[in-house]
């Protein structure tokens, strides 16, 4: 049962369970006072947690910010630059998270601490006081009372009635007092309902509000989430088989280091220690050198390197070498060792101390000394000392492959596999990754280059082959030519346009560079890439996409000369460019290359592309609160990236070569442009909103669109201007930007009807600020409508 209600007229009788209702009504609004008292500290608290939950969510970004990823190499892939901005794209989220956090601590303390404060002060504080007033009204009003029937009746009857007046009005005040008190309180039993749990929904508001902001955030990242995953996974694929392939380069030095050495200018090198002598009675001491000896010079250095004593480098001694002699066990109390003699110093031998006997032997070759090795001990040696008669028999059924030429039986070859395998399995699951018995595809080759036997094997109707060992004979043959397909000499060429440039430059690039092939090359490779390219039309059956196709090729059609750990971190380049060969193979193989193409010698650098182009939701022009992280991801269906199908392998929906997705990284603030670099000034920060471009468009500008194919000139030839600043609608010089020209420093082909097409050098009248960030609003030919705010350049 509730509270009685407390009646005006029992104020006047005052009975005893008039009192008991008053105090009930007192111990509801003591225990509502508590309840209020401990929600406002939970609430301090609840502010301090948050706060600090919000600092530590500040430093994990600004952690995530800080932190770069060093690759291996001279360059990264599309995937792997993703990658490592992807650090710094999930600081930008978190950072504006926290800002969406820090709204709602402010809204804890706006909407609900001080409302209950104020509450708790004035009104629950007010009944209080009134308590007190009623006790005190209470005890003087009975303390009087008493008094005054304590009168002698003998008093004169002046003094009675002045007492009875006294008592009268002293009554009276109580009854009014009570009165008011009585009212107060129901009044503020009532008005608790409403004042103290309005505060709790608005806080809960608040809280709707954060969660609701956290959720539109995590839809608006959903496409940058879904690209990074395939970048993720494409660099997973990469990774997989780079390391099998370092894994076996090692494994090949740890049988024969000397067989793999890497070709330099020395004829050797290689630590040995030098004895260095001191005066009588010091003797001398051995230090380690690193030496290099170059044998068409007779150039001899070294250079003091102690690894214990952390790495310290000294300075390196150059000599001329005169002659090199063996020192006998008998001469000095030391092994391995022998004598140089510079021409600088005639008489004066440095003795020198090798690691090993074999070690000495290999030097003394190397430096003509009197006791020289020859090369056929040095190789007798070898064999002898690695067991060459066991790996003779292992690697004697590949000894037939050193035939693999580009002949007639070459193109028959090839021509017989592809037929087979687009009539019998072009729908099989891995086609091309899963591999075949080796000695069956061994036994198949072997008939395959026989002339004799060519023409009998029936490899379209035959169950004795399996398409497995079909397709595994067709990579061995590739890989035993002399020489790749792609040709050695080429091979850094095809390289250097996978590393850098726009996707339309590097496809122009492979374009030119196909066409330098020799001829029996170039058409070997486009039967080849046809059919690959009709390989990942079936990818839907065969999960072999573009880029797993990529994965397996890359190695057969492209290898270096020199098989370097270096080499094999190009592997993924070499990836890319055969995945631009199958995704562009009727443009690559039916035109020819434009004739003004630079020679690919002078694509070291990088050229500039158009920077990405904020997105926009077609139709929807109303701006979230500052706070809001606007990652502006949902496109429409002609803008959208295609989304990996059901029944292909995560990451290898699409390949990345020369249609990489852009989750940018963070959208360029204001500043100077030079070159590929944007130089930003601290105070063009002010204001600027990021953006997540979700466009997965080539860039508008190739290296065809530069003047000059000279690195120098075409840094030369870039504009520099300055970018406004969107939150106060001035540029850098604090000059308005409204109603301004500005001049067109980047192509662009309007993909939407709100926007507008130009070429460089366009001007644009009347430009404005839009509503979308990241874009202005212009005049061009009479037309007005949207142009990308980081492609003009204001006059």
């Amino acid at each position: 049962m509730g509270l009685q209600p407390l009646e005006f007229s029992d104020c006047y009788l005052d009975s005893p369970w008039f009192r008991e209702r008053v105090r009930a009504h007192e111990a509801e609004l003591e225990k509502t006072n508590k309840f209020i008292k401990e929600l406002l500290k939970d609430g301090k608290n609840l502010i301090a947690a948050t706060k600090s939950l919000s600092a530590a969510q500040r430093k994990f970004a600004h952690s995530l910010r800080d932190f770069k990823f060093e690759f291996i190499g001279d360059a990264e892939t599309d995937d792997e630059r993703y990658i490592d901005a992807s650090l710094h794209e999930f600081s930008n989220f978190l950072k504006n998270l926290e800002e969406q956090r820090e709204i709602l601590a402010l809204s804890v303390t706006e909407t609900l601490i001080k409302p209950l404060e104020r509450f708790r002060k004035e009104q629950l504080g007010a009944v209080k006081e009134e308590k007190k007033k009623f006790d005190k009204e209470t005890e003087k009003n009975y303390s009087l009372l008493e008094k005054h029937l304590n009168l002698s009746a003998k008093k004169k009857e002046l003094q009675l009635q002045e007492a009875d007046n006294q008592v009268e009005q002293n009554r009276k005040h109580f009854y009014e007092l009570s009165l008011e008190y009585v009212c107060k309180l129901q009044e503020i039993q009532e008005r608790k309902k409403f004042e103290c749990v309005e505060p709790v929904l608005s806080f809960f508001q608040g809280l709707f509000t954060f969660y609701h902001q956290g959720y539109e955030l995590a839809k608006d990242f959903n496409h940058y989430k879904m690209a990074l995953q395939i970048n993720i996974q494409n660099t997973r694929t990469r990774f997989e088989g780079t390391r099998s392939e370092v894994e076996e380069l090692m494994n090949k030095i740890r049988r024969n280091p000397q067989e793999h050495k890497r070709a330099n200018h020395f004829t050797m090198e290689g630590y040995l220690y030098v004895q260095e002598k001191r005066p009588a009675p010091f003797g001398s001491s051995w230090v380690k050198h690193y030496c290099m000896y170059r044998k068409e010079t007779k150039k001899f250095s070294m250079i003091p390197f102690e690894h214990r004593s952390g790495g310290k480098v000294g300075d390196e001694e150059l000599f001329v070498l005169t002659y090199c002699t063996k020192r006998n066990t008998d001469t000095i109390d030391r092994r391995f060792c022998f004598d140089l003699e510079a021409s600088d110093r005639p008489g004066v031998p440095v003795t020198m101390q090798a690691f090993s006997e074999e070690d000495r032997k290999l030097w003394m070759e190397a430096l003509d000394g009197k006791e020289a090795v020859s090369i056929i001990f040095k190789i007798f040696f070898l064999y002898e000392k690695h067991n060459c008669n066991g790996a003779l028999k292992l690697f004697k059924p590949f000894f037939f492959l050193v035939g693999a030429q580009l002949d007639k039986i070459g193109f028959t070859i090839i021509k017989k596999c592809i037929s087979a395998v687009e009539t019998r399995g072009i729908n099989d699951q891995g086609l091309y990754r899963v591999v075949g018995v080796s000695s069956k595809v061994q036994r198949l080759l072997s008939l395959l280059m026989d002339s004799k036997t060519c023409n009998e094997v029936d490899l379209e109707n035959s169950v004795d082959w399996e398409v497995k060992t079909i397709t595994s004979a067709m990579k061995q043959y590739l890989r035993s030519l002399p020489e790749p397909l792609m040709t050695y000499e080429l091979h850094g060429e095809f390289i250097v346009p996978a590393k850098s440039g726009s996707p339309e430059s590097r496809v122009n690039a492979v374009h030119f560079l196909v066409h330098k092939l020799p001829e029996k090359n170039k058409e070997m490779l486009e039967i080849l890439v046809k059919h690959l390219a009709n390989v990942s039309k079936h990818a839907k059956r065969n999960l072999m996409t573009v880029a797993n196709l990529g994965v397996v090729f890359g190695p057969t059609l492209m290898r270096p000369q020199e098989e370097t750990v270096a080499a094999i971190m190009d592997l993924k380049f070499q990836n890319i460019v055969v995945e631009i060969l199958i995704e562009n193979h009727e443009k690559i193989f039916k035109t020819l290359p434009d004739a003004t193409f630079p020679e690919p010698i002078s694509m070291s650098v990088s050229p500039p592309n158009a920077p990405p182009r904020q997105s926009r939701r077609q139709g929807q022009r109303i701006k979230r609160p500052l706070a809001v992280y606007n990652l502006c991801l949902e496109l429409d269906d002609a803008d959208s990236h295609s989304s990996p199908r059901e029944d292909t392998p995560t990451g290898s929906t699409d390949s990345l070569s020369s249609q990489s997705p852009t989750p940018a990284f963070s959208s360029s603030p204001p500043g100077l442009l030079d070159g590929n670099h944007l130089i930003m000034d601290s105070g063009d920060l002010a204001g600027w909103t990021t953006h997540l471009p979700a466009q997965s468009r080539p860039s508008m500008v190739s290296w065809m669109n530069i003047p000059s194919a000279n690195p120098a000139a075409t840094n030369a030839a870039l504009p520099t201007f300055f970018f406004p600043n969107p939150a106060t609608g001035t540029d850098r010089a604090g000059e308005s930007v409204a109603h301004r020209k500005a001049r067109a420093v980047y192509p662009c082909e309007a993909e939407h009807s709100s926007e507008l097409s130009f070429q460089i050098g366009a001007i644009f009248e009347d430009v404005q600020f839009s509503r979308e960030p990241g874009w202005l609003e212009g005049t061009l030919n009479g037309k007005r409508g949207l142009i990308p705010q980081n492609y003009v350049q204001f006059l």
